[in-house]
């Protein structure tokens, strides 16, 4: 039984008790009941209301505390449409690098309507292989060229030589004309160090005189014979007069030229040929340069063959 309960039971025995103690008369006797039945429930009244709990205050909200997690959680990000384009492989594809002028340095002087042959030097400093690309006149002055020539397939890394035929015009003055690289899709790719990053191109001027101007070699032209173990290379050297012309050849595996090449003196304007020879048998790509000291202190022409 609750303490309460058996203290109230208490209290109605002893007033019970009370009451049969005292009767001196039925009035006095209700009385004196009443006045013990309030006072025992007065004190139940009192007791009850020291014994009632006391309602709890109410607790503010807290927010949960999270465990702490080091590990990195393993989510799937969206990917946002809106962000920058990032550089790929493809926008490398092609790229090219003007090396030099092989022949016609900038400004070397020609009769009206005299013939020779520009060659320029490029790398193929992209990431794809040249293959169905060609060389074709981008603006300026034409001199008579074509308007795309083929160039034939160039791996990465690969240098690679252009050519083009030309013609002086018939008036005295200079002359300019920018030619670009067109890929197998038509689209005209980028030249580093070439002319505003684009082009490269091909600067004369044309005397009166007819070839009046300093003495120079204006082309080489390079063919290669036999094979692996003896080839045979020959250049074609053209000069717009009369003058002496020294040389020697660069190889691509370093080798220095020590011989002693005879000068060749022209007495006119034209063309002389020279020859040389390299035994090798190792495998691989190959190519020999001339180099051409006096007058032009430049190196001309490449010939390109290979061992299998």
């Amino acid at each position: 039984m609750p303490r309460n309960a058996r203290f109230i039971s208490i209290l109605i025995l002893l007033a019970l008790g009370l009451t049969a103690c005292n009767m001196p008369s039925d009035v006095a006797e209700t009385e004196s009941a009443n006045a013990i039945l309030t006072a025992a429930a007065q004190t139940v009244e009192a007791n009850l209301t020291q014994a009632a709990p006391t309602a709890p205050l109410e607790q503010p909200t807290v927010a949960p505390v999270l465990p702490t997690n080091t590990t990195a959680p393993d989510v799937t990000l969206a990917v946002s449409t809106n962000t920058l384009p990032v550089a790929t492989a493809t926008q490398n594809c092609d790229q090219a690098q003007f090396i030099n002028d092989v022949t016609v340095p900038d400004g070397t002087t020609f009769g009206k309507n005299e013939t020779f042959t520009k060659t320029w030097r490029l790398k193929n400093t992209g990431t794809c292989t040249w293959s169905g690309y060609s060389l074709v006149f981008d603006t300026g002055d034409a001199m008579g060229g074509p308007a795309s020539t083929s160039i034939g397939t160039v791996a990465p890394g690969q240098e690679v030589d252009l050519s083009v035929d030309l013609k002086a015009p018939g008036t005295d003055g200079t002359y300019r004309g920018y030619w670009r690289i067109k890929n197998n899709a038509g689209v005209l790719i980028p030249v580093q160090s070439g002319y505003q990053g684009k082009s490269f191109y091909v600067e004369i001027k044309v005397g009166s005189g007819g070839g009046s101007g300093p003495f120079a070699v204006t082309s080489v032209n390079l063919s290669v014979s036999g094979g692996c173990g003896n080839f045979q290379i020959k250049a074609d050297i053209k000069t717009n007069g009369a003058g002496t012309v020294t040389y020697k050849w660069i190889r691509s595996d370093g080798a220095t030229d020590t011989n002693v090449h005879p000068d060749l003196v022209f007495d006119s304007a034209g063309t002389k040929s020279v020859n040389t020879s390299w035994s090798t048998t190792a495998s691989g790509n190959k190519w020999m340069d001339i180099y051409i000291d006096k007058p032009n202190h430049q190196q001309f022409g490449r010939a390109n063959f290979s061992c299998p």
